[in-house]
């Protein structure tokens, strides 16, 4: 029995044929999926590298005008989706000077829901990586079931229990089952990598929003300008090098 790769493909039925190309669409799909988001997370994490101190720097001079543009500019950082918004919100408010304590409730309003959608991105794909993971080794364990049953019908058939009779069905069932653990161990790590990343980013969006807020609360007092928000900041977003 020739025990190639062509050979196994050839001698397998129509069935386990159907099993083997069912699972290549999920690995290619699950790979797809495995690199636009390595690719988007490492576009944010990049982005917003380097939109904090330039954001930064905007708030220290009070020019939110150019702080929101800033922010719209980046459209692949969270932390910029994120701030972005609810300072567009506030804005008329923190320049006439009449910031209250409902203005600041509206503004954790905002970052919140702002938030949501940003999280849903990110999050956008897990599902693939998740079912694939799920059921890939379920799908190769069907193509066994049914390289077994061929196994056998081989056997009744040739009237032996000899290897000749069985090989092909077992080689059938084990090329199955191989093939679905190839498909779903990656994916399981991918989605298991991902989901750490993302917590690790809400995170960094939960933790920047609330210096935003404080510098908000401080504005209710006049005391706008370069505060603990820049360094922080900066600090939540990976640079140990201080804003300038």
């Amino acid at each position: 029995m020739d025990l190639s790769l062509a050979g196994l493909w050839a001698s397998m039925g129509a069935f386990a044929k159907g099993i083997v190309v069912v699972m290549a669409i999920m690995s290619m799909y699950s790979l797809t999926v495995m690199v636009s988001k390595w690719w988007s997370l490492r576009s944010a994490q990049k982005e917003t590298r380097k939109f904090a101190p330039e954001f930064s720097q905007f708030l220290e001079e009070d020019n939110l005008t150019e702080a929101i543009k800033l922010a719209e500019s980046y459209k692949k950082s969270h932390v910029a989706l994120v701030l972005g918004g609810a300072l567009g919100e506030v804005k008329p408010l923190i320049q006439d000077g009449s910031v209250t304590v409902s203005d600041i409730n509206s503004a954790e309003r905002a970052i919140e829901r702002n938030m949501l959608l940003e999280i849903t991105t990110l999050k956008r794909g897990l599902a693939v990586l998740a079912t694939v993971g799920a059921t890939a080794p379920f799908v190769g364990l069907l193509g066994t079931t049914i390289g077994i049953i061929n196994a056998f019908t081989g056997m009744a058939q040739s009237g032996g229990g000899g290897l000749a009779s069985i090989g092909g069905g077992i080689s059938e069932a084990l090329a199955t089952t191989a093939m679905g653990l190839l498909v779903a161990i990656p994916a399981v790590w991918a989605y298991n990598y991902f989901q750490t990343k993302i917590d690790n980013l809400t995170a960094e969006m939960t933790y920047v929003s609330k210096e935003m807020i404080d510098y908000l609360i401080k504005g209710v007092s006049g005391e706008f300008g370069r505060s603990r928000f820049t360094r922080e900041f900066n600090a939540s977003s990976g640079s140990n090098a201080p804003i300038t």
